[in-house]
């Protein structure tokens, strides 16, 4: 085949699903009927009915490796289930030439009561291959998939991480025209998805692969495409993979405040970041390197001593990446009306690129009491070029030094 040539074309797709069971029977009756007579409501949505996917376009060629990114009920799923085959599109068409091997959902395409070197015989043969060309490729899924030991003991036994290590195996070692993969691969361990995203690398050239995943970093290491999918719909589309993922975390705002603990004698009037008219979807951003100001007011009750501030920052996952280092007792602040103002600087900030939250902590200075803390008080988002694994990209300097 060319490598120029189109192996995936999806025009014009959309399904519907209905939000109640009774009345999706009900429908499923009448388009049978209609299904005989030819229907024009295809395109119409009933009373409860909604898109699940709507109106999705897009063409991949060997070599191409399309990133499907979106929150938790924006399609994904619905629409990598219609390309592999497994649900109808109510609209629509799907082209996908040559041989598709995907990984899907957890132990999908693999029968429980067969031992795992059965299932990649079944699997094989539903790719097409002769039961002498499976020979020839056995050893090395089986080495792949790290199951030497107990890829003769029935499928229901695996663990998941077992069933992804067999399944990415068998869908990779095959060497399809085009690669299905869903969020399944978070299930493995880290060093099982390196050398997944190795292999990826390796037959990428010879195949087309459409890769599902809630990790940006993983999307970035791998996508030259890119779709955003929001309520069925694409929100943007194209090779700018990095505008993409960063309108993806935008998504990810929450301004609500979640106040863990509240002795009532600290009060949170006011937290901003500097410059936070510079936003993307609403949210304050900065560019990686940029001063990190932050401007708090509180009020505070007049039996209570200034405090100890904790300002720590975490990732969207809620992981804490870093703490500002809080204020020292010499310092005291004036207070007005019983309200303290203060800005705390950090002269460059070097997170890597995402989203982050600030939760803000109070303790009493001398016996760490705690009197206040609030949780996701304040979200904001780095911008880079690049999308990188670590939270932090540090600044560094190469210099050449002459040899010895």
């Amino acid at each position: 085949m060319n490598n120029s040539e189109i192996l995936v074309k999806v025009e014009n797709l959309s399904k519907k699903f209905c939000k109640d069971l009774k009345t999706s029977l009900w429908y499923g009756v009448k388009d049978l009927v209609s299904g005989v007579r030819g229907s024009s409501q295809e395109r119409q949505l009933r009373p409860k009915e909604f898109w699940a996917v709507k109106d999705i376009n897009f063409e991949l060629r060997r070599g191409e490796c399309l990133g499907l990114i979106g929150h938790n009920g924006a399609g994904k799923s619905t629409l990598l289930k219609i390309l592999n085959g497994l649900i109808n599109p109510d609209a629509g068409t799907v082209i996908i030439k040559g041989r598709v091997g995907a990984l899907i959902e957890l132990g999908a395409g693999f029968n429980p009561i067969l031992s795992g070197r059965e299932n990649i015989y079944n699997n094989g043969a539903i790719l097409g291959f002769s039961r002498k060309e499976i020979d020839t490729k056995l050893h090395d899924i089986i080495a792949f998939a790290e199951l030497e030991e107990f890829i003769d003991m029935p499928v229901q036994h695996y663990s998941s991480g077992m069933k992804v290590r067999l399944g990415f195996a068998v869908a990779a070692q095959m060497e399809p025209d085009v690669l299905i993969i869903d969020e399944v691969l978070a299930v493995g361990d880290l060093g099982f998805m390196l050398k997944c995203f190795n292999t990826i690398d390796n037959i990428l050239p010879h195949t087309a692969v459409i890769f599902v995943s809630h990790s940006m970093p993983m999307v970035s290491r791998i996508c030259n495409k890119i779709i955003l999918l929001e309520k069925g719909n694409s929100k943007f589309q194209g090779d700018d993979v990095g505008k993409a993922i960063d309108m993806y975390y935008g998504y990810f705002s929450n301004n609500t405040k979640n106040i863990v603990f509240t002795n009532d004698s600290v009060v949170l009037k006011v937290i901003s970041i500097k410059n936070e008219e510079d936003t993307l979807n609403g949210i304050p951003t900065l560019n990686w390197g940029d001063e990190f100001e932050l401007y708090v007011e509180i009020e505070i009750d007049k039996s209570v001593e200034t405090p100890e501030f904790f300002i720590t920052i975490s990732d969207k996952e809620q992981r804490p990446v870093a703490l500002l280092k809080p204020n020292e007792s010499s310092v005291n602040f004036n207070r007005k009306d019983n309200t303290i103002a203060f800005t705390v600087k950090h002269s460059k900030l070097q997170l890597s690129k995402g989203i982050y939250t600030i939760s803000f902590t109070t303790l009493t200075m001398e016996r760490k009491a705690p009197l206040l803390r609030i949780n996701n008080v304040l979200t904001f988002q780095m911008l880079y070029e690049r999308e990188i694994w670590p939270p932090f990209l540090l600044d560094a300097i190469y210099e050449q030094k002459k040899q010895i």
